[in-house]
């Protein structure tokens, strides 16, 4: 279990960190009423605790293997070099999202509707992340933690995860419009994106995978994620720094942020930048197998330039 405080991992059965001391609270996942030690039911809702015993709460999404979700393609690319992945150092982005206020929404429609209003939040998460080359690490009830850079490695790791929040803050604030409409919900979400560096762990054959946080990686993007308005993302002065000119950000200033021995500045991602990024060319045609491999691709477009303009001359490319 990863402390969203200061991203140390703990034990999966921990009620508190044993890094920082944070309280782990154990909620029902169908009502969000705090559950005691022990408890097999909650004694507000009667939703089980334990999904094998028969009922599944109806706010948690079914659990899935990531092979279940993740692009044959990005898996392929995954499995093949898993081995030369697991142990080394990465620099990544971290992506944090959650439903805003998920608990009093829930309460406002029925388990089974609410449970589908869920999986289609994931859907639209998993997809939009998928088209950037990230990967799902894992949810979190009412959202998800997500890496760009690791275990596929992108140099513009912030720039990627930085797209992604875009594009999946105007669809979901897309969907947010048709609930409001057809459901009467205030449907909002957050997100936080910090860079750093993470180990990456062992990599199951169903493409589970396991990844330590170096310093406070991942804590720090969930912070970010928590001090983000309804229908914005927040990112850290790493992530700016690494994505500036790619995309627009808005200075938020200096906050004291649990956990860091600094003042963090933060800033609102408010758009696309000035700069095009050679993503950016990968974007508008759509995701293919030379994503990644932008010299390829230089080699590729020098080339037709020379068969339209007639001149013969041969250079090399690679298939």
């Amino acid at each position: 279990m990863t402390c969203s405080s200061c991203g140390h991992e703990n034990r999966s059965t921990a009620k508190f960190c044993e890094d920082c001391g944070e309280h782990f609270r154990v909620a029902c996942s169908s009502c969000g009423t705090d559950l005691r030690s022990g408890a097999k039911f909650c004694d507000e809702s009667g939703t089980t605790t334990n999904p094998k015993s028969g009922s599944v709460p109806a706010s948690a999404p079914a659990e899935r293997s990531p092979g279940d979700y993740t692009p044959k393609h990005l898996a392929d690319r995954i499995l093949q070099s898993k081995s030369a992945l697991e142990g080394e150092r990465k620099q990544v982005t971290v992506l944090f999202a959650d439903v805003k206020g998920s608990m009093e929404l829930s309460e406002q429609v029925d388990p089974e509707r609410w449970h589908g209003i869920l999986n289609r939040f994931f859907e639209i998460l998993t997809d939009g992340i998928h088209l950037f080359e990230g990967t799902v690490n894992q949810y979190t009830g009412d959202g998800i933690m997500a890496l760009f850079g690791a275990p596929l490695a992108h140099e513009d790791h912030a720039q990627r995860a930085c797209y992604a929040a875009l594009r999946l803050r105007d669809e979901l604030r897309t969907y947010a419009d048709e609930l409001r409409l057809t459901e009467g919900l205030d449907f909002a979400v957050r997100m936080g994106l910090n860079s750093g560096e993470v180990v990456v762990g062992k990599i199951g054959d169903d493409l589970r995978m396991d990844y330590t946080a170096q310093g406070h990686t991942v804590g720090l993007a969930a912070r970010m994620e928590n001090m983000a308005a309804a229908h914005s993302v927040c990112v850290s002065q790493s992530t700016a720094d690494l994505a500036s000119g790619y995309v627009e950000l808005r200075d938020l200033g200096e906050s004291s942020i649990k956990g860091a021995s600094e003042p963090v500045r933060v800033f609102e991602l408010v758009g696309m930048g000035a700069i095009q990024s050679r993503f950016d060319r990968s974007r508008s045609r759509g995701l293919t197998r030379f994503v990644g491999r932008d010299d390829d691709m230089e080699v590729l477009e020098r080339a037709y330039e020379q068969a339209r303009s007639g001149n013969g001359q041969v250079i090399g490319v690679v298939a």
